[in-house]
């Protein structure tokens, strides 16, 4: 394909990204940070995300599976697996952490597990596409520079 079809592709994929519900206005504001010096910041930060969220929901897993479930610990795991959540503007990811702490309020155990099943998978579907995402932004990246 030649660099004006990729690009166009990058630009349909990552409107499909924000028109989908994936992705808000923090991930422009990423985007402008990205130069360059540093052409693969947004990537990079996404690849920090991933790898700093699985550890947050590994200890919210841990949490809920001990006896009796600590909610107030359980809603500071949340809270700051959120707030890596809204560094990157992942939308509905931002959504299932705002549903799961509702539960977590009232004290509802079973509320929190259909919860975290849910951000688990909206967690794992954006990380899927953003993959793709980056993955066609490096071949444009390529043929520009052939």
């Amino acid at each position: 394909m030649d660099r004006n079809g990729l690009q166009h592709q990058v630009a349909c994929m990552r409107r499909s990204l924000f028109d989908q519900g994936y992705l808000d206005e923090q991930f422009i504001q990423l985007e402008e940070l990205q130069d360059d010096a540093n052409p693969n910041f947004v990537q990079e930060i996404a690849t920090l995300f991933f790898t700093d969220s699985a550890r947050l929901i590994q200890n919210i897993e841990q949490s809920l599976n001990s006896w009796p479930i600590n909610f107030n610990k359980l809603d500071d795991y949340m809270h700051q697996f959120k707030g890596s959540t809204s560094s990157i503007g992942a939308k509905k990811v931002i959504n299932e952490c705002a549903v799961f702490s509702e539960y977590c309020s009232g004290g509802n155990a079973e509320g929190c597990i259909r919860s975290l099943q849910q951000i688990k998978q909206e967690h794992a579907i954006l990380r899927k596409k953003l993959d793709i995402y980056f993955q066609m932004v490096r071949q444009a990246a390529d043929a520009h520079i052939a």
